[in-house]
This record gives C-alpha cells, structure tokens and sequence, in this order.
C-alpha cells in the first residue's frame, strides 16, 4: 500500500506541545546551535532549572536521527559525573531534551580564577573524568568528542564535581568503528589515518586535555600565517599520526614524571598498547600521591591566555571550517592525473596530497568521500557512511569547527587538506532553504513520518 509509511506514522504516540508547557516554563534561546536550540527551563511543580534542547523535525533526517541517538544514549547512563537526561517530549514537529542544568565554569576560566593551582588539582579533574569514561566503556559506549569545552563544573561551590556534557557523537561500540568524526585537536591517530577503532580514541582524548591542563599549551599545534590554514591541518595530521609531540621545556620543567608518564600512556600511538581508562584510575599519578603539589599557576595561566583565552589556538585550527568539507579524491582518475582540475568531489592537487594514511602505510578510503565540519568542533558521520555535521547545534558562530581527514589509495599517502564548500547539511550555514512547494513540503513531511515510525 502506497501509504503504509504514513500510516505507521500517523499512528505513533505523539505528546502534545501543550504538555511541554503545561510541565515547564521555557525562557528565551540562550544558545542556537546547529541541529537544536537551548533553552533554561523551569519546572512547574518544583521550581527547578534545567536545560532543554529543542530539535525541530523539519531540518532534515539528520536532525531527528541526532535526536534520537542523543535521546538513546542518554537513557543508558547515569553517572555523577555525566549530565543526566530528565525528560523527553517527542511532538510531531519537536524533540525536547531536558537535562540537568550545571550551573559552573568551564575548567579553563576555573583555573584562570584560582589563587593557587597544582598537579593534584588537574589530577582530580582527570580522576573524574577517567571514572566517567571508565563508566562509559563498560556500557561499551564510546563518547567521541571528549574535549576541554566539554567538561564543566556542576555548579560554583568551591568543591563542585566536574560534569561530562555533549553526547551528540558518542556511539555504542558493537564492532569497530569506522567514520571519522571528533574534533581535530583530540583526534586519535587511528581515527585521523581512517582505521577502525573504538573505545581506546577517549583515552587518547583525556591525554590531550591532561596534556593542556598541566602545560597550557596544545599537544599537537602549529603557527601559521594568518589563512594558510591547508597547511595548518596537513601538519596537525601529521604531528597526531606521528605522536610528536614533547614535553618543552620551560613549560614542563616543574612537572612530575609521573605526570608525563600517565600522558605518554594515554596517548600512546598504537591503539592497543594504549592503557585503559580503568587502568589509568590506578595510575599513581591519580590513586596514589605522585601529584605534585607545587603551585604551576602562573607558567599554565600565562599559556592558557596566550593559546587559549585569546582565541588563537581557536582561530588557527577551526574558525575557518565552518564552510569547509574534506573531499575524497576521484577515485582512481584523480590520481592519474595531478593536472586536471577539480571536480566537484576532488581535492586539488590531490594526486601529490592524498589522504590521511593507516599506521599500516595503507589509506582507507571514505565510504562517500565527504566530511562536514560542524560548529562545534567535530563532526559526525551520516547514515549512508559519509561524515556530517555534529549534532548538537543548528548555527553557532565559528569559534569551535573541525574537520576529519578522509583517504585515497596512494603509495605515499599523506593528510588530506580541507575543501571549502559552501554545502554543509543539516541546518549548518550554507544549507539548501526549505522547500517552498506544496510538492516538496508534502515529500518532506512524508520523509518525517518514515523516519520517526523506523
């Protein structure tokens, strides 16, 4: 029957919009992002705030499929140091997401406040952190987009526990993954040479905010001129696929061995010799009293304004991507021949630039050959196998966008660069407008139905 699909849709148990409002009172946008806007949230009955992230059904299939996936992982865990789901209405235009509302600092502006700040104190955050992790991974669900932006303290009382938010890439692990997504700076070498991989990308993560936190300084980082940010990105590839990073000096002088032996840990190269989230926890430098407590806040501080609070670490590695995609190379004819001109899904000059490499010396080539950045800093890969943008926002100003490297077959292959393209799906900047026919309008309300009775 031609109409089942719609059938089915019709039939499913929708809340009423009245029923959001009947239970909370929603202040105005305080933030929009790509797929979703957020709102503070009061509830009726109890007076308490939360947040309430809003997805509207009309931006497209990759805006409810995030939804959901939020939705679903977030019913899964409950953890003290994982903001927790409060409730859902799904209407027939809308999700609404209510979480809890943590009402503290990010970690950087916590730091850049203290009188007095120390190894320990960066080993209590990455304690928590680690026990959230650890958590997750038992479920066997991989968060995928661990980063500084991410962790945030409950609220402002002076021993405030540090929270987990943005579940919009995490994935259950039944296998290996295989699409690339996250946020440059964090991204495994495994994830950036195209391999399947799972849960050990989060531990690679936490070594580089750990890294961040007791230096003040980025792992993986290059100066570069003011747009040359192609060649930012190949060499921000390259240092992640080579683990070069070092422990310079003065910045790491006063820091303790134990310190630089959890990071070289945590952020081993070869995925399966990398220690554990588990096995971290029992890490001297977190159960045991190898933290130093000697007062490293000003040389932290003084880097954190210069890479971070100054926005130029930001500026170097992801203002640029909001328009950007990652092109495959055509297939075998592009590398054939490094003088014709790109095509729509070609990277130019790929033939002497091919993409990001296996540690094996091979390159996996992506399953469609795109990647759209996000505003946010990651990206998230699409249903049909090609990256898409991240699903925690609708349109934020470029401050946090990232690109993934996707791949070709190549003897020498090297870290795909990124493509500009004003095309980016799912509501980002650049999206095609809604429909404005009745036609087109009819199809995309149909497509609504299917999706949400799947």
């Amino acid at each position: 029957m031609p109409f089942g699909c719609v059938t089915l849709g019709d039939k499913k148990n929708y809340n009423q919009p009245s029923e959001v409002t009947d239970r909370y009172d929603l202040g105005q946008v305080i933030k929009t992002e790509e797929f979703c806007e957020i709102f503070r949230a009061k509830d009726k009955s109890t007076g308490k705030l939360h947040t309430c992230k809003k997805f509207q059904k009309r931006d497209g299939r990759k805006v409810r499929k995030a939804a959901k996936n939020e939705i679903g992982i977030l019913k899964m865990v409950k953890h003290p140091n994982i903001l927790q789901l409060v409730d859902v209405f799904v209407t027939r235009k809308e999700y609404f997401i209510f979480l809890e509302l943590a009402t503290g600092r990010e970690v950087f502006d916590w730091i850049l406040d203290q009188g007095y700040y120390s190894e320990r104190d960066t080993s209590n955050v990455v304690r928590q952190v680690l026990e959230a992790v650890a958590y997750l991974h038992s479920l066997k669900i991989v968060h995928r987009n661990l980063k500084l932006e991410n962790l945030v303290y409950y609220n402002r009382l002076k021993n405030s526990k540090i929270v987990i938010s943005d579940f919009h890439l995490a994935k259950l692990e039944s296998g290996l993954i295989k699409e690339p997504c996250g946020t440059p700076e964090y991204l495994a070498p495994e994830v950036v040479g195209r391999q399947r991989y799972g849960r050990p990308v989060d531990c690679w993560a936490i070594g580089v905010i750990m890294y961040i936190l007791l230096s003040g300084n980025p792992p993986f980082y290059e100066e570069v001129e003011e747009d040359d940010y192609e060649n930012h990105d190949k060499n921000l590839f390259r240092k992640i696929l080579a683990g070069d990073y070092e422990f310079d000096s003065p910045y790491w002088d006063d820091i303790s061995q134990a310190a630089k032996d959890l990071v070289t840990r945590l952020m081993e190269v070869e995925q399966d010799q990398r220690i554990t989230a588990e096995e971290a926890i029992s890490h001297e430098w977190i159960s045991g009293n190898a933290a130093s407590d000697k007062n490293i806040k000003d040389g932290v501080c003084a880097q954190i304004e210069k890479n971070f609070a100054r926005a130029k670490w930001k500026k170097a590695v992801r203002v640029t991507t909001l328009m950007k995609r990652l092109r495959a190379p055509e297939q075998s004819s592009a590398a054939a021949a490094p003088s014709a001109p790109a095509t729509d899904t070609a990277v130019p000059g790929a033939a002497d630039r091919s993409a990001t490499p296996a540690t094996d010396g091979s390159a996996t080539p992506a399953t469609d050959g795109s990647a759209t950045p996000a505003t946010d800093g990651s990206i998230t890969p699409a249903t049909d196998g090609s990256a898409t943008p991240a699903t925690d926002g609708r349109a934020t100003p470029a401050t946090e966008e990232s690109t993934v490297p996707t791949s070709q077959s190549s003897a020498t292959p090297e870290p795909a660069s990124a493509q500009p393209d004003s095309t980016a799906s799912g509501g980002a900047a650049g999206q095609a407008p809604a429909a404005s026919t009745g036609g087109e309008a009819a199809g995309s309300a149909a497509e609504s139905r299917r999706e949400d009775a799947s």
